[in-house]
């Protein structure tokens, strides 16, 4: 017998007048790579040149969720002998963010499950976002050294008052409605009901508006705008509304509720350079005109990143060995001078991202 031929990372095909990019890695919660983004890109020329194609529709393969993310194993390696990866990686992933957020046509993304990191670059851009009660949506990056990139900080600065701000440095998950109340999906739909209106999109026209794709979601949709991180935002708001993380810190401290302890104690797991560096970011990108100026602004940072122990300490005890037991440097907020920082901020010349304005 002939030995089964194994699926792509990556699965592009048109269904009816639907242009399908699948993520297809199952047993990783379809982990993306460098490849599969490049296979993307590659994607989204065609359906865009091709008029039989009337929007785009990205879904993850399996039952566990849409992307846990990008490949942090394979930039962790890369960073240890001081590679060019992430320099590559970041610089076509960002750019293709940039690319989902200004498609043509409408894109759609099934937002089910669990949706991280890079995943949440390639579905929160896009012009309708679908979660449901099963999705579970999270920036974890400041307990790796890092800090929400991916468009992330744009995203995160736009969510109502400081939801953005406690969102991105607790790495708290969203359910379905806190993600439509963070203003990072619009509609939620029972995961039951995704197979159903999957199939009445394939069946659309291939002309449709956007207008029309968002009738036809909305026609499966709970009409739920809100979660549980709604009902505290006045809390939220009063701790996370400072500038400085010590001052964010202090705010918690003062305040003995059992809610403000637990978010004290969360914060105390995360890496202080990471906190520091995420604070900043989303203050700079609420004063920001548009996403590609936090996509260059997070390019600077996240190159800093990879040169740094605490990102390579952070992805060590998260994933590689998972001791849960990681050893920042520096250890505590208050020894993150601004010195350590100004590098993440740093113009880097020659090496800036570009966007390609052809697309």
């Amino acid at each position: 017998m002939n030995a089964p031929v194994s699926e792509p990372d990556l699965i592009a095909r048109r269904e009816g007048a639907v242009g399908v990019i699948r993520l297809n890695r199952p047993k990783a919660i379809n982990a993306v790579t460098l490849e599969m983004f490049r296979d993307i890109d590659k994607a989204l020329d065609e359906f865009e040149s091709d008029p039989a194609v009337g929007l785009i529709l990205l879904e993850g393969a399996g039952e566990r969720g849409l992307c846990a993310g990008g490949d942090i194993r394979a930039l962790y390696e890369n960073s240890k002998i001081k590679g060019d990866l992430g320099k590559i990686l970041w610089r076509e992933e960002y750019i293709l963010n940039a690319r989902i957020a200004k498609f043509p046509k409408p894109y759609v993304a099934f937002m089910d499950g669990i949706v991280m990191g890079g995943g949440v670059g390639l579905s929160a851009h896009s012009r309708h976002r679908v979660v449901t009660e099963r999705t579970k949506l999270a920036m974890p990056e400041v307990g790796l050294g890092f800090f929400p990139d991916v468009g992330g900080t744009w995203l995160l600065s736009r969510s109502p008052g400081e939801i953005g701000t406690y969102f991105g440095l607790t790495g708290q998950t969203m359910n379905g409605p806190d993600a439509v109340y963070a203003r990072f999906a619009d509609a939620v739909v029972p995961s039951h009901k995704l197979g159903s209106l999957r199939e009445t999109l394939v069946n659309l026209r291939a002309g449709v508006s956007s207008a029309d794709v968002k009738t036809t979601i909305d026609q499966f949709a709970t009409g739920e705008t809100s979660g549980p991180v709604a009902a505290i935002q006045s809390q939220i708001d009063s701790w996370f509304a400072h500038d400085r993380m010590e001052d964010i810190v202090a705010a918690l401290q003062g305040d003995g509720s059992e809610l403000a302890q637990s978010t004290l104690k969360t914060l105390n797991e995360k890496s202080p350079r990471g906190m520091v560096v995420t604070l900043k970011l989303l203050r700079l990108a609420r004063a920001s005109a548009s996403l590609e100026q936090c996509l260059v602004r997070e390019y600077r940072a996240a190159l800093e990143v990879f040169n740094s122990d605490d990102f390579r300490e952070g992805v060590r005890a998260a994933v590689i060995d998972k001791d849960r037991n990681p050893h920042w440097s520096p250890a505590r907020i208050a020894d993150v001078t601004p010195e350590i920082i100004a590098p993440y901020f740093a113009e880097i010349g020659a090496g800036e991202l570009v966007f390609d304005t052809t697309k």
